[in-house]
């Protein structure tokens, strides 16, 4: 299984995407952006922190190319990244599918140890 990494702005340093998503802020961004375009000062009103530091959270959201800008008039809106959310939840498929089975697997011996008792 191949891990989810980002090459970062030509540093050729990578950034995880899960890295990115363990900070409870930038999850919380993700959230906020799920059901709508805000703008950073629209996101930053949820949080008691700067407007820098919402900005910088935004900035490794997007070179995990979770979020995405758009420019509107004067204004920068914040998408999520749908296609980059998929690609998260089928490699997490994947680690649960794996999970899951080994858990059958164990199931089966351990029931196998109490019926041979």
């Amino acid at each position: 299984m191949q891990p989810i990494s980002f090459i970062t702005d030509g540093q050729n340093m990578k950034r995880d995407v899960f890295q990115a998503l363990a900070d409870p802020t930038r999850r919380t961004i993700v959230a906020l952006l799920a059901t709508q375009a805000l703008t950073p000062n629209s996101i930053a009103e949820n949080f008691d922190v700067t407007r820098q530091a919402v900005s910088k959270h935004l900035r490794i959201l997007t070179e995990c190319e979770l979020v995405k800008q758009e420019q509107q008039g004067r204004e920068i809106y914040y998408h999520l990244e749908i296609k980059k959310m998929k690609e998260i939840d089928l490699y997490l498929e994947k680690v649960r599918s794996i999970w899951e089975s080994r858990h059958n697997q164990l199931d089966q011996l351990l029931n196998q140890l109490k019926t041979s008792k």
